[in-house]
């Protein structure tokens, strides 16, 4: 409903639940059908005119009738309404009802969202806000002078500026105060302000105050150099600025929330850190994106902390202006008794605007009312060094089910309703992150300029006085006869002025000046006052000659102020989805099966669900598969794994494992779609399992034409739902394989005509996400990369101490070895000792000689997993095109030479070629089972 319908059915419900009394002495007459008339509220009667309600009983002919149109007429007892009408032409309005409803009720809503209830995009403050710091500027209460009573400010501002209550104002000022209201207080306070357990503030006769530093950095800086409009106050004997001169968009920094007519702001404060980093995003670069902005400043960061869980409310906020944030409390577990293994849950941040004293008695509620179980005792401990709510568990109770059980039943958990209206050139605005920044940008960019022509034109009448004095001093004789000579004083002006050649204010400086300043030192001293004056004017004017050296002033202010208020963030921003609990502790960490097909189904799976069988089988299906597509990736992971999903155009994005939903092996799976946030045409070519983001740890990236780099895990430690960047690609590149890495690890990269290079993983250079990195490997003329693994330097070294070793003597055949599988379904094992390490760019060492038609589909490091008798205990799954799977054993494998074509591994005649291959440990508990179908093919 818009404001204008909404103000039509107020008007209309106000008159129908306001019926006219005995004493209301008006008549319903039938006068027109074209116009409506009614009586003004302000007008004042006559005393000689009787205005009286006709009577429905009177039985007069001429009695009144209301027609169609509800028209309105005033008449006296007499009937003679015209009379009246043209009597009292000052005090009868004639309008229509609907229309003078709509109006009046319009101005009413628009004084309220205007000078009330909504803060300007500018300085970020609503009147009151404004009028309070305005006020406290003029009594002289900066932070460095002494308290003042409360009292004393409330009451220069309703004299002044703000005719409302006292009440109002002291509120007002009294959350200014407060540093768990506002991420960044303007106002410090001395006594009682209140608490986050809702404790009143107490009386303002007994409160002192005055500004803090920063309000006076940001907000009050250069509100004496014209940088404002003043406008009259409400009785027109005062000036108050219109707007604040910001130096920080406000608006962003410590948020807003007000309720009008017909519309509402609610928007959350943010890091002062993040939001100048952000700024200056936007100064280099206006067209930045908000995934780019976001990278400076990804959150909200409330005054009370606590725990943002996921994002998504985050950027639709940002991106439309309107979103929902779900924030938690932050909570600890401590073990009371190890001996009864009883534990305690340890509140120590609550969300933000979350009473603390009524959580706990909800908290006691629920227990008391059996809806909550698990829980002996609670008691706040909170002091002045930080909250703490301790919340003592039964013995035998789950920590995580209890904390699962306080997020749904408390405000432990709670929803922030993003809504960032405000005021933008003179109209309330409902506005997304990049357009507050930019009317910010546009307003200080018009305070900067008015700031530079305020002092230009100081600088320029100074050097104007100065240079006058100057010819003075040049002509000291000359000045002094004049001035004994002339009779008086506008003489003296009028001979000085005609004698060198000087204006009327330069000759009264010369006149004004005491002898005392005749003096040489004073001379010298006005001359380097005019260079240093030369040099600010033509700075001044250089810096209004384009906005681009406005923006550069604007963006070292910006710093400037970061480096002096500057505070870590207080809010975390956890990677989650939704605000639900995630119970990984009552998930068991078992090994699953995980497949992903051409067009992005993917699937759980038990590991059991493909027993081994013998080398040359046809294999089982790893099940239905949706018409033309086929079988991509299939890994093993554990339940508790961060799942790193990377795309073909170089994002990444992320999931935990048991996510996933567990599938039959028959089924099709879900699409990759329902769990991740991918673009139209974006397909998934590599996915990592992760348990631990360590230090050590880095992921190796390379793609189809050859470009390979390393960049440490932890950079994918917190990655959005809607995905960040890997790697840069040139035009036509896809990134094909991902794997993980040590810097003391080798790799080996093949290529499908397969070429091999070995190479150690420290000689690939560390770089950033956002990069495209090195070539790897000189591709002739239609090669491609093929596959990529990863030796373990444990394996490598191995392999050089045994080789070293004296009266050692090595076999051709032994381990370990590089398995090759081709696309026909053949593969062979050659010993690593047949190859030599390499550098990156080169051609590489034959490995597999492939017939014309076939070529390489993987390469596997194999044999670091050994049975007793020195042989492999790896199995390997192959994955054909049309979704047939084969898991045999390693040591099936026959091993051969580098030029060997290998043996069978899995019959295609059906099937296609193969699409991929995984290397799995082997699991003593599953039985070997041979199929049927198998001996039948």
């Amino acid at each position: 409903m818009n404001l204008s319908s909404m103000a039509f059915s107020s008007a209309l419900r106000l008159l129908t639940l306001s019926p006219f009394t005995p004493t209301t002495r008006l008549s319903f007459l039938r006068r027109s059908t074209s116009q409506l008339r009614f009586l003004s509220a302000s007008s004042k009667r006559r005393p000689s005119t009787s205005i009286k309600a006709a009577s429905a009983s009177s039985g007069r002919r001429d009695e009144p009738e209301q027609d169609g149109n509800g028209s309105l007429a005033v008449v006296d007892g007499n009937g003679n309404g015209s009379d009246i009408v043209k009597k009292n032409e000052g005090r009868i309005v004639l309008t229509e009802l609907h229309k003078e409803a709509t109006e009046a009720y319009m101005a009413y809503a628009m004084s309220v969202l205007l000078g009330r209830a909504l803060p300007d995009v500018r300085d970020g403050l609503k009147p009151v806000h404004r009028r309070i710091l305005f006020a406290m500027h003029e009594l002289g209460l900066s932070s460095k002078k002494p308290f003042k009573k409360c009292a004393r400010v409330v009451g220069e501002v309703l004299g002044k500026f703000h005719p409302h209550g006292d009440g109002a104002v002291y509120d007002s000022m009294v959350r200014m105060a407060q540093d768990f209201s506002l991420r960044s207080p303007l106002v410090n306070g001395h006594g009682n302000f209140g608490s986050i357990d809702a404790d009143p503030p107490a009386a303002m006769r007994y409160t002192e105050c005055r500004l803090e530093e920063l309000a006076e950095a940001v907000l009050l800086a250069d509100l004496d150099q014209d940088t404002v409009d003043f406008v009259p106050n409400f009785d027109n004997s005062q000036k108050e600025p219109s707007f604040l001169p910001a130096r920080l968009p406000n608006l962003l920094l410590n948020g807003s929330s007000g309720i009008a007519v017909g519309m509402a702001t609610n928007i959350p404060p943010h890091n002062l850190a993040e939001v100048v980093d952000v700024l200056c995003v936007m100064i280099h670069n206006p067209e930045a994106t908000l995934q780019e902005l976001l990278e400076y400043m990804p959150g909200p960061d409330f005054p009370t902390g606590g725990i943002i869980m996921g994002n998504l409310g985050i950027l639709e906020a940002y991106r439309t202006g309107r979103g929902r944030v779900i924030v938690r409390g932050k909570t600890d577990v401590e073990l009371l008794d190890s001996k009864s293994k009883r534990s305690a849950i340890i509140i120590k941040e609550i969300p933000y605007q979350t009473n603390k004293s009524a959580l706990v008695e909800k908290i006691a509620d629920l227990v008391e009312s059996k809806s909550l179980d698990g829980i002996s005792d609670i008691r706040d401990e909170s002091d002045r060094s930080g909250m703490r709510v301790v919340i003592e568990l039964k013995r035998g109770s789950d920590p995580l089910i209890v904390l699962n059980n306080l997020y749904r039943l408390t405000s432990l958990q709670s929803t922030f309703s993003c809504n960032m209206v405000g005021i933008l050139n003179g109209k309330p605005k409902q506005m997304g992150l990049k357009e507050i920044l930019q009317a910010f940008l546009d307003f200080r960019c018009y305070v900067v300029e008015r700031r530079a022509r305020f002092q230009l034109s100081k600088a320029q009448q100074r050097r104007h006085i100065v240079e006058g004095i100057l010819v003075g001093f040049d002509n000291l004789d000359g000045v002094i006869r004049i001035i004994r000579e002339a009779s008086s004083n506008s003489i003296a002006a009028v001979g000085l002025r005609n004698e060198f050649n000087l204006s009327e204010k330069q000759a009264e400086a010369l006149l004004d000046m005491s002898l005392r300043r005749l003096t040489l030192r004073e001379s010298d001293n006005f001359v380097a006052e005019n260079k240093s004056l030369t040099e600010h004017i033509s700075k001044l004017e250089e810096l209004l000659s384009s906005r681009k050296n406005i923006l550069e002033l604007i963006e070292q202010e910006a710093i400037d102020l970061k480096n002096k208020f500057a505070s870590p963030r207080r809010s975390i921003l956890e990677d989650t989805d939704d605000g639900q609990l995630e119970d990984i502790d009552v998930i068991p960490n078992e090994e699953m099966l995980l497949t992903l097909s051409e067009k992005g189904y993917l699937k759980r799976m038990k590991p059991n669900t493909f027993t081994q069988q013998n080398r040359g089988t046809i294999g089982k299906s790893v099940g239905k598969l949706k018409m033309n597509d086929s079988m991509s990736d299939f890994i093993v992971c554990h339940a508790h794994d961060h799942v790193l999903y990377f795309s073909d155009k170089g994002t990444v994005y992320s999931a935990r494992a048991y996510k996933i939903p567990e599938c039959s092996r028959t089924a099709s799976g879900t699409p990759l779609v329902q769990i991740l946030s991918l673009s139209d045409g974006e397909r998934i070519t590599s996915i990592i399992p992760v348990s631990e983001f360590t230090e050590d740890q880095f992921l190796l990236m390379l793609t189809v034409q050859g470009y390979i780099k390393r960049v440490p895990l932890n950079s994918f430690s917190s990655i959005r739902s809607s995905g960040i960047i890997a790697i840069q690609l040139v035009p036509g590149d896809e990134l094909k394989w991902v794997r993980c890495c040590t810097n003391d690890d080798f790799v080996a990269m093949a290529s499908h005509n397969g070429m091999v290079i070995l190479s150690l993983c420290s000689k690939i250079r560390t770089q950033g996400r956002n990069t495209r990195g090195a070539l790897a490997m000189r591709l002739k003329e239609g090669d491609r990369m093929a596959s990529v693994d990863i030796i373990p330097a444990a394996m490598w070294n191995d392999l050089e101490t045994i080789s070293k070793l004296p009266g050692t003597n090595v076999k051709s055949h032994d381990g370990p070895w590089l398995l090759f599988i081709s696309e026909s379904g053949h593969g062979k094992r050659v010993p690593l000792s047949r190859f030599r390490m390499s550098s990156l760019n080169r051609v590489g060492l034959i490995g597999y000689k492939f017939s014309a038609e076939d070529r390489l589909a993987a390469v596997f490091v194999v044999g670091f997993s050994l049975a007793e008798d020195g042989e492999s205990d790896e199995e390997v799954v192959l994955v054909s095109q049309s979704g047939t799977v084969n898991r045999i054993k390693v040591r099936d494998i026959s091993i051969q030479s580098r030029f060997a074509r290998g043996v069978i591994l899995m019959r295609l005649d059906h099937a296609g070629k193969i699409q991929s291959a995984s290397l799995i440990s082997a699991t003593e508990s599953e039985p070997e089972e041979v199929l049927d179908i198998a001996a039948q093919g």
